[in-house]
């Protein structure tokens, strides 16, 4: 697809640069004429609104909602990195951050493990530091450290041009080029500005329109589509619409990919921020359900658990239920690290997990005799598959 011809729309304008090229520059958020909340939004919106509420209170009705979200963050990441090209599964950055190192791998894990840490890292600050452009260039020297792409400036604005499109296209060949570099401090100084305004537009629709600006202005060399989507969970956290972060819109996003694409580079050609409105809110109460029905199923999946450990663990039930409290949080352990949890022998760990083992609550993965390592499947599969 070659650059469009046409130069002005509602949410910007291609510009002929001095090198030939056209780019995209964004107008200031909020659009003028301004959104239009028209039946069809108004219903997704009210939708959207219970479905995140309904989404919260489930949470709080967790033992311990941060064993929901060690997991959620991590599917995320995966997810989210699976946009851009990666192929490492959950169950592969699980094995990782527990340091089991097999031949097959992928190369591309410790991209998704970055995830996770610059996720954490942008939560952690959350609390002390607004979602400015300095924190969110935070977020992303801890995505880009050390991996595929940290020769691409991490935490740095870019000062090269940048584009969109088939691998290996030339610039003139690009689907979308945003930008100039020359540009990007100030579209991004607006863009913190547009955050922190004061104005009577519904959270959820200044979100969405937050999200889109952010990847029209793809302010890094590499790293913006998966900080981009960072950020409507940040913001919605920020804002307190939810008390913990466990809305992603990665699968959402990546079920649809080709019309998540479609839908924000129509934004750009014709300024239809309203069709991109109802496919983010759509995609807002699909996940919420999701989510919502996940915690249900972890909450059903721990009584029954308990139940089971009370049953047939013996006087050994006591630590039994410590263990399962600590798998919500470390799906994949070993003998050892049960040793340690429950400060016990070793024959006596190694005997807590076999009857775990017995009762279906775990399950030996590595098929070795040696450093063994045990998976709480039935958890695990609530994540994998949605």
């Amino acid at each position: 697809m070659g650059i469009r011809q046409h130069s002005f729309s509602r949410a910007g304008q291609y510009i002929q640069q001095v090198s030939g090229y056209k780019a995209f520059i964004p107008k200031p958020l909020p659009p003028v004429p301004p959104v239009v909340v028209n039946s069809t939004l108004q219903q997704l919106l009210s939708e959207a609104d219970r479905a995140l509420g309904r989404l919260d209170g489930s949470i709080q009705t967790l033992p311990n909602p941060d064993m929901f979200v060690f997991m959620y963050v991590r599917k995320e990441a995966v997810l989210s990195s699976q946009i851009e090209g990666t192929q490492s599964s959950l169950q592969d950055v699980l094995a990782a951050e527990a340091k089991i190192i097999t031949p097959d791998q992928p190369k591309d894990v410790d991209e998704v493990v970055n995830y996770v840490r610059a996720m954490n890292y942008g939560l952690d600050h959350l609390s002390s530091l607004p979602l400015s452009i300095r924190l969110i260039r935070g977020i992303h020297a801890e995505l880009l450290r050390g991996v595929r792409g940290s020769h691409l400036t991490p935490g740095e604005l870019r000062t090269s041009q940048n584009w969109i499109g088939p691998s290996g296209c030339t610039l003139r060949e690009a689907s979308f080029v945003p930008p100039p570099p020359h540009e990007v401090s100030r579209l991004l100084s607006d863009f913190e500005k547009y955050l922190y305004a004061d104005t009577d537009i519904p959270l959820l629709i200044k979100i969405g329109l937050a999200h889109a600006q952010f990847e029209s202005i793809h302010p890094f060399l590499d790293g913006n589509g998966r900080i981009g989507r960072l950020l409507i969970t940040f913001l919605l956290c920020e804002k307190k619409i939810l008390q913990k972060p466990v809305l992603y819109l990665s699968y959402y996003f990546k079920r649809y990919r080709q019309e998540y694409y479609e839908k924000l580079q129509s934004v750009r050609d014709t300024g239809n921020w309203e069709e991109w409105l109802v496919f983010f809110l759509r995609g807002i109460t699909e996940v919420s359900h999701q989510s919502t029905e996940t915690a249900r199923l972890i909450l059903s999946l721990r009584e029954d658990h308990r139940k089971l450990i009370t049953e047939q663990c013996g006087r050994a039930a006591g630590n039994g239920h410590r263990v399962l409290e600590y798998l919500y949080e470390h799906p994949i352990v070993s003998v050892q690290d049960v040793r340690q949890l429950i400060k016990t022998t070793y024959p006596s760990a190694n005997d807590l997990v076999s009857r775990m083992v017995q009762a279906g609550i775990l399950s030996e993965f590595t098929g070795q005799s040696r450093n063994r390592r045990f998976i709480y499947q039935s958890y695990f599969d609530l994540f994998r598959d949605n």
